[in-house]
């Protein structure tokens, strides 16, 4: 059985595959979950976003991720575009 791709906190790494959170599987699968309701998806990756910042802080409080390092990994990707994620193959 898989194990899924969520975070490892307070690493921030993906359970799965050990990429930075979220890992390209956790933001298709994130996609999927909330395909009908992009608002709360981004309520969820923001209260990520803001528990990340605190922890990511904690362990590293000289050399962590930037503010704009983190929005581009927790937000960036999932308001990036209004297109479909998923595209169909006919396009």
């Amino acid at each position: 059985m898989s194990r899924p791709h969520t975070p490892l906190r307070p690493l921030w790494l993906c359970r799965a595959c050990a990429a930075p959170w979220p890992c390209p599987i956790a933001r298709l699968t994130l996609l999927r979950e909330y395909v009908d309701d992009r608002v709360a998806l981004l309520v969820y990756l923001g209260g990520m976003l803001h528990d990340a910042a605190a922890e990511l802080h904690l362990l590293h409080p000289q050399d962590g991720p930037t503010p704009g390092h983190l929005y581009a990994r927790f937000l960036g990707w999932a308001v990036g575009s209004r297109r479909d994620p998923f595209p169909s193959s006919s396009s």
